[in-house]
């Protein structure tokens, strides 16, 4: 095959025929804008996050009900914890989400895993028992992992390297947004609707979800994966048969560093967001003795809080010492969980408040996001996000399986005081072993991270046998 054909079958035009549901482009009328602006790509790839957190606390502002008709014991709320998109569901779609990711394109992955979504958000919408409603949570869960690794990969490859902070805490904008939407509108529809209005919420969730499916047809492919790929095949052509991305390449050298550090960063402090985000609203009611509207408002406080701690995030990872940045607002985070070690009978107004407004100052999944996006080769990016992403939300799912039945045995002060430890330690993680690549191009990146860890063609190989594993690659069938 000459490296015109080659060129011509990697095209992006015939890498949608191929991968991207040629059907729904012509049915649809739909065409691929291959001009499309980077700020566009990034808006639209990142309102994953918008639903992903919108499913998490939807099911959260309107647990108490949810428990009442449907009967649940503590054993029952912690499996639907341990399952939904928050953990367990994320974590497994995370896992599969990431090969699929690398091997077949970021658009195939997230174009289909929208569609499953809504499938998922339906059923829970007219669950009228457990099994209904724990499986919609799992469906979702399952997509949300796929589609976040995706679209959270896509959005560091397109963004430009000068900005690419500003890009990626876009997503993470999005994501504090489903939150604030849904708890601020919960208030009003579960106090005149009740159940229904906790239905009504999760509804919203499928009709932005199509909308941002019919857009994300219009996106091309990640111009980095594409060239990847293109690569391949003229390796193909030559007759050398390319090798697979294998969980062994990135748990070794530098690259498992990466790993643990990202999981640091990422998996302690999300063990405690988890437990913010999915029961935070429950607590409120329960242990500092809020009203369900007050507990919505406060919840709602705190990720209006997270949203003007990404735009500073936003205006300085681009700029300044990386590692100084998180050591400082994820220090701040470490402090607010004090607030809960507190006897219950202390806890007044303003103990909540500072704890609503400290906590959303930390800062470590938009640095996660950051790291695990720029700080691996091309060929791995989405297989080691999707690996870390699975051991984040897999570690929250047994902690959330945990929390509730920690608060019915020995108290919510004992859960949270492991929180703390939790948070202190993916404090260290960052300050001390995060990246700071201000500036540089994701390939700068990867060649002064791995240097003779990698070979010619992308490959991760033992040090010092990069040029002996230039020409000899391994099946990837």
């Amino acid at each position: 095959m000459t490296s015109n054909k080659i060129a011509l079958c990697f095209s992006n035009h015939l890498m949608y025929d191929l991968y991207c549901m040629k059907g729904w482009y012509a049915m649809l009328g739909v065409k691929v804008d291959y001009h499309m602006s980077a700020w566009k790509k990034t808006l639209i790839a990142g309102l994953i996050s918008y639903i992903d957190a919108g499913s998490i606390v939807a099911g959260a502002s309107g647990l108490s009900m949810w428990a009442d008709y449907l009967g649940m014991s503590s054993v029952q709320m912690g499996l639907l914890a341990a399952l939904s998109s928050n953990t367990g569901g994320a974590a497994l779609g995370a896992l599969i989400g990431g090969r699929i990711c690398d091997k077949y394109g970021r658009k195939f992955v997230y174009n289909w895993a929208l569609l499953i979504y809504m499938l998922g958000v339906l059923l829970i919408c007219l669950a009228t028992n457990y099994p209904m409603f724990l499986l919609g949570y799992v469906i979702v869960g399952l997509t949300v992992g796929a589609d976040v690794v995706a679209s959270w990969t896509f959005i560091a490859e397109e963004a430009p390297s000068k900005n690419r902070a500003k890009h990626c805490g876009s997503a993470q904008i999005a994501w504090m947004l489903g939150p604030v939407v849904v708890f601020l509108a919960s208030i009003p529809l579960n106090a005149a609707f009740g159940l229904l209005g906790n239905r009504i919420i999760f509804a919203h969730l499928i009709v932005v979800a199509a909308w941002i499916w019919y857009q994300r047809l219009k996106m091309p492919e990640s111009t980095e994966w594409v060239e990847a790929r293109k690569k391949e095949q003229e390796l193909e052509a030559a007759g050398i048969k390319v090798r697979k991305a294998s969980y062994g390449d990135i748990l070794r050298g530098t690259a498992f560093k990466t790993v643990l550090m990202c999981c640091g960063v990422y998996m302690l402090w999300n063990l405690a967001a988890s437990t913010n985000g999915f029961f935070m609203p429950y607590i409120y009611e329960h242990v500092g003795n809020l009203s369900n509207a007050a507990s919505l408002a406060l919840t709602a406080g705190n990720f209006a809080v997270c949203i003007l701690t990404t735009v500073i995030f936003m205006f300085t990872a681009d700029k300044f010492n990386r590692r100084k940045v998180y050591g400082i607002f994820s220090g701040l985070g470490v402090i607010s969980w004090f607030v809960w070690v507190l006897p219950a009978d202390m806890l007044q107004m303003w103990m909540l408040v500072f704890f609503t407004v400290v906590w959303g100052l930390s800062m470590q999944q938009q640095f996660y996001q950051l790291w695990s996006s720029e700080l691996f080769p091309v060929r791995y990016r989405a297989t080691a996000q999707g690996f870390t992403f699975f051991v984040t939300r897999f570690s929250a799912a047994i902690w959330g399986f945990a929390v509730p039945i920690l608060m019915e045995m020995v108290g919510f002060r004992v859960a949270a005081a492991c929180m703390i430890g939790f948070c202190v330690l993916s404090w260290l993680a960052g300050t001390f072993f995060g990246g700071d690549d201000r500036g540089k191009t994701l390939d700068e990146i990867t060649r002064d991270r791995y240097g003779d860890e990698i070979d010619e063609n992308g490959w991760l190989v033992e040090p010092g046998h990069a040029h002996a594993h230039a020409a000899v690659v391994t099946d990837n069938k």
